[in-house]
């Protein structure tokens, strides 16, 4: 049966995870041990017992669901070796890319979780400079929410940032920008409309800053071909070049992730029949549920 391993994005963490896996398995608890040396504060602590407002912070969140999904594999590893090893494709939302090329083989923990930790200091100074934000718009075609996003957007950055599943889109912008799509889609019928607590307005050109900076840092690291495909948010695609790996990892800083196409590019173009969902939360499982209903995607927790 082919198997796809799905790693989760921000948003997912929760304080309290990773700390059974760290308390009951050796193999985790290396993970944050080495974690705590690379970042240089006790990371296992802060999934452990929060607070939740610095967990929940971008320079912070990122590198805790990347050492928690990892921690969360070597649970499965454990559990289910043969499924781990015979796992034929992967992806991951946004930060969760990271997370899939590091399993998948083309860069080692190390190096992931220390471009991890440099994208969430680039991301929350990029957010920093420029009162932004993200909206959720539920219930809405995408061709509609592009039309009142045009409306809205005025002099200001604007557009989708998250194409996740039917129904489901996010879009991000200046912060005014979105008091404004958020009144106009509530007017237009949208079924829910919910500001989400990130620190910016991530996946737009707002954050060219941290573009630039995480560039020079993709640059600088060891990436190689992935043994497996890992599909990109950016275009939905597999890359095995390494030097397009690098590209398409800044430039999904900017760019809106395709997760509802990377999904469908599962099921159809590479036939997966099963997903496993490696990490904190059941976003991913839920949205797939959206994407195809009958198809089986289970959660390993963290």
């Amino acid at each position: 049966m082919k198997t796809a391993f799905l790693f989760p994005g921000q948003g997912a963490q929760t304080v309290g995870m990773g700390a059974e896996l760290a308390a009951t398995l050796p193999a985790a608890r290396e993970l944050f041990d080495r974690s705590a040396s690379i970042l240089g504060y006790d990371l296992l602590k802060l999934c452990a017992e929060g607070p939740a407002e610095q967990l929940n912070a971008t320079e912070f969140s990122q590198p805790a669901l990347f050492a928690c999904s990892l921690a969360a594999l070597e649970k499965f590893r454990a559990e289910q070796p043969q499924i781990v090893d015979e796992c034929a494709v992967t992806a991951g939302l946004s930060l969760g890319e990271y997370t899939a090329l590091v399993f998948a083989g083309a860069m080692d923990f190390e190096t992931g979780l220390r471009l991890v930790q440099e994208r969430g200091r680039a991301m929350q100074a990029a957010a920093d400079l420029t009162p932004s934000g993200m909206v959720s718009l539920l219930g809405m075609e995408r061709e509609k929410i592009e039309e009142i996003c045009n409306e809205a957007r005025g002099g200001d950055v604007l557009q989708v940032a998250n194409l996740l599943c039917p129904g489901n889109i996010v879009v991000s912008g200046n912060r005014e920008a979105c008091s404004r799509v958020a009144q106009l889609a509530e007017a237009a019928g949208a079924m829910k409309v919910i500001p989400l607590t990130v620190a910016g307005a991530f996946h737009t050109p707002l954050m060219q800053p941290a573009y630039d900076r995480l560039a020079k840092a993709v640059a600088d690291a060891k990436i190689v071909s992935p043994r497996i495909p890992v599909i990109s948010n950016v275009d939905a695609e597999p890359h095995s070049d390494p030097a397009e790996i690098r590209q398409l990892l800044v430039r999904q800083l900017v760019s809106p992730v395709q997760w509802e196409e990377s999904m469908r590019r599962l099921l159809g173009h590479h036939g997966v029949e099963r997903a496993y969902e490696i990490g904190p939360g059941r976003v991913l499982t839920g949205l797939m549920k959206r994407i195809d209903r009958k198809f089986a995607c289970e959660n390993v927790a963290a």
